[in-house]
């Protein structure tokens, strides 16, 4: 029998189809055929990309030449400018503003062919400190109200180039899905005085069944109503509410988590495109003590049709317990190592 699960953080409607019960050998993975020819990511090609505004490189090499670990740079056809003023105005009904805003790229290796958790540990940490680095400095600006980091692996997941990227925006007004996460949490506190994604974590560390995998400072668990089959979630255990604030003691694990949790998706699902995202709290000035950061992942193996558009609900044909039970039992032990 299906189910209907509500989301306790954004009361939104989720139909489980157990019925459809699929595993991951049911899901028809669309790969990507590798492309020969010309990559503006890859070393030697630094003068193709706009001058970096950040790099982990070796000592004595200088800025947009080869010798970098990590390199972040301007995105050459950004989806905002960072030149301008917001000018916001309206007509009648309508309001509008300039595009202004941040779009950078973080190129995670100079590597062609690796994906971000086939890198050393010590290669993903440095991953994350360059987007942490560059988060505090873009919260610096006073127009940017929200800061959007996400990863889009594989065409049918929205990328456009094969070499391993995340992606940096920077917004003058906080996402909508972000206002409902922030609005979903802060009732919350305002009934219980307590973090809802605490809350959570706490529920699944006695449930134990939609638990992926777990350390010292993360969890990573299937969500209760989970939108898209092997969907998962990674939190940090103890509540933090903004990404940047997460202390550089934790980043060893929570690249540990990371990679376990991509490694065990890839496995298990036969290298599938997917995106992740982090959730974080806006930057605006204001304390949001009450949202709990986390980072969203999502195989691309359902397409969003015309139910779900019309209805806003999702559906989903394998549960979270089903789809956490199957990639904790993913044995990844010769992969998870520090390459």
């Amino acid at each position: 029998m299906p189910e209907l699960r509500k989301s306790p953080i954004l009361k939104r409607w989720v139909i489980i189809s157990t019925e459809r019960g699929k595993r991951p050998l049911d899901f028809k993975v669309v790969r990507d055929e590798p492309k020969e020819g010309f990559c503006p990511f890859c070393s030697g090609n630094e003068d193709k990309t706009p001058p970096e505004v950040l790099s982990y490189r070796d000592s004595g090499t200088g800025p947009d030449s080869p010798g970098w670990k990590v390199r972040v740079v301007p995105n050459k056809f950004p989806a905002l400018q960072i030149e301008g003023d917001l000018n916001k105005r309206g007509e009648g009904l309508y309001d509008m503003m300039q595009g202004i805003g941040a779009h950078e790229v973080v190129i995670e290796s100079p590597d062609h062919k690796k994906n971000l958790h086939y890198l050393g540990n010590d290669h993903i940490e440095s991953v994350f400190c360059a987007i942490r680095e560059r988060m505090i400095d873009l919260k610096k600006d006073p127009r940017f109200r929200y800061i959007l980091v996400f990863k889009n692996w594989g065409k049918e997941a929205g990328a456009s180039l094969e070499h391993s990227h995340m992606q940096l925006i920077a917004t003058p007004i906080i996402p909508k899905r972000a206002i409902e996460e922030l609005d979903g949490a802060k009732a919350h506190y305002a009934q219980k005085e307590r973090c809802i994604y605490c809350d959570i974590i706490n529920q699944e560390l006695k449930d134990k069944r939609r638990i992926v995998y777990q350390n010292e400072y993360f969890i990573a668990l299937s969500p209760f109503a989970a939108r898209f089959p092997f969907e998962t979630w990674v939190l940090p255990l103890k509540h933090i509410s903004a990404f940047e604030k997460t202390d550089r003691n934790c980043f060893p694990s929570l690249v540990d988590i990371m990679k376990t949790v991509l490694l065990k998706l890839d496995k298990a699902l036969f290298d599938p495109p997917f995106n992740f995202i982090i959730h974080t709290s806006p930057c605006n000035g204001i304390d949001f003590n009450y949202y709990h950061w986390h980072i969203e992942i999502i195989p691309k193996l359902t397409k969003v049709a015309g139910f779900e558009w019309g209805s806003g609900f999702y559906i989903n044909p394998t549960s979270p317990e089903e789809a956490a039970e199957e990639l904790r039992n993913i044995d990844i032990s010769g992969d998870n190592q520090n390459l």
